[in-house]
């Protein structure tokens, strides 16, 4: 594993990778020691250009501040000023010491100081790699470049006391093995494992941001697999922790348990899905744990409504925004209605194929099949082809022609039922192509007053 000329020239060669020479540049000429700091210099050795570039210095805030103009200065305290470049902001940060009086959470106060202490202060090796554009020097005082060729994540000196200084690396340990497909030392794991509580010091929204980075990365079954085994789920979702060991019908389920199947639903990522998708398939059989019975077979009569609440209540938790909550409980809640699909009138298909999250229903069902052994695409198939099918005979409408408001001041009506039945019909009868404009609108509204 090592920094090519090839990848350094295709860096560089980009934009970001060009001004964030250009900056690093200005520093240097002013006499500063600067350098490309941590996951922009790890990718580049992973032979990936890098998708942002921070960059380190012994500059102070008020000295980088004096060289770039127009710099965003709401972090200066904590030594890191966000300097414009072109189109793109490069983090610049002040080297600085660990504050022995960290919370896990933030400092209690920044002392800047040398490389060196920088160095010791970073979180894993590979991520204590410096780089000098200017140069092409490396400074790898932690040997990062050995663990990154032995895809070992390795924490810098006492892996208790880097948790202690920030609960977050614990997720980020786990994400970086997941990334790199890689290993963790043995002193790392151990840690990992021992303060797995640590991670209820986190908000809910860091959780929440961990949690989608850890779906989005390559291998997030590797990430949730090692949440289990770590005993971090436990502690902040333990929704999903419940499902290992919860069976399923052994004839359509070969993959195994309803953890397993989950696994391999979410290994099934492509690159274009949303986070709400990859949310609602995390969550999505979470209420089998509650409603598993044994009757003729294995049951989970009513799971998919369980599941909703499930996930509404944890990502309430996880404090995420109501209106993604929202679509990610719909989805959810939705995801078995698909076996219904084949004896809808053009009516009620226009309700669902129209429906906003109708596509992300539909991914959520495709990847349901492709965690299950063995999968039957048969039905996903024919829901394509139908939805396909039907928009092209009906276009989908365009916005509605009249708002609640309207409906309330043409027929004089107060908020209620009503108004959401008004709506509906006039909706209906759009999409039939019976109603076209605003003023067929009124005439069609004034029909349907009692």
């Amino acid at each position: 594993m090592a920094l090519t000329k090839e990848i350094i020239a295709k860096t560089l060669a980009t934009p970001m990778g060009e001004r964030a020479y250009k900056v690093a540049e200005t520093l240097f000429d002013a006499g500063f020691d600067t350098w490309w700091v941590g996951g922009a210099v790890r990718d580049m050795m992973l032979g990936t250009i890098p998708e942002d570039i921070d960059v380190a210095t012994e500059a102070l805030p008020e000295q980088i501040c004096t060289l770039f103009k127009r710099c965003d200065r709401t972090h200066t305290a904590f030594g890191s000023v966000r300097v414009p470049a072109g189109k793109e902001l490069f983090e610049v940060t002040t080297f600085r010491e660990d504050d022995e009086a960290s919370d896990g959470r933030h400092p209690e106060s920044v002392v800047f100081g040398k490389r060196e202490k920088d160095a010791k202060r970073r979180d894993f090796t590979f991520n204590a790699i410096y780089w000098h554009p200017i140069s092409g020097e490396l400074y790898d005082p932690f040997h990062g470049e050995d663990d990154l060729k032995e895809k070992i994540v390795r924490f810098i000196g006492d892996p208790a006391i880097r948790i202690k200084h920030d609960a977050l690396r614990m997720f980020r340990a786990v994400r970086f093995r997941a990334q790199i497909d890689g290993q963790y030392h043995p002193e790392t794991y151990r840690a990992l494992q021992e303060l797995a509580e640590t991670v209820e010091i986190l908000s809910g929204s860091r959780q929440l941001e961990e949690v989608e980075k850890m779906l989005r990365c390559a291998h997030p079954n590797r990430a949730y697999e090692d949440l289990w085994e770590l005993r971090t789920l436990t502690f902040f979702l333990p929704e999903l922790y419940a499902m290992k060991g919860i069976p399923q019908p052994a004839d359509y389920h070969h993959e195994g348990d309803v953890w397993e199947h989950t696994m391999k639903c979410i290994a099934s990522f492509r690159p274009e899905d949303d986070d709400d998708v990859r949310l609602a398939t995390l969550f999505h059989d979470t209420g089998k744990v509650e409603t598993f019975s044994l009757k003729e077979r294995i049951r989970f009569d009513r799971h998919a409504t369980i599941s909703s609440e499930i996930a509404e209540k944890a990502l309430r938790r996880l404090q995420c925004p109501g209106k993604r909550i929202e679509k990610v409980s719909w989805i959810i809640k939705h995801h078995m209605m698909m076996s219904t699909f084949g004896e809808l009138t053009d009516e009620r298909k226009a309700h669902w194929y129209f429906h906003p999250y109708f596509r992300d229903l539909l991914r959520l069902f495709e990847l349901d099949i492709a965690g299950t052994d063995p999968g039957n695409y048969h039905l996903y198939d024919s829901i394509l082809k139908d939805y396909h099918a039907f928009l092209d005979r009906h276009p989908r409408p365009k916005k509605p022609l009249l708002t609640g408001q309207d409906v309330m001041e043409i027929l004089g009506l107060q908020p209620g039922e009503r108004v959401g039945e008004l709506l509906k019909r006039l909706h209906d009868a759009q999409i039939r192509g019976e109603v076209t404009t605003k003023e067929e609108a009124r005439v069609f509204l004034g029909k349907q007053a009692p």
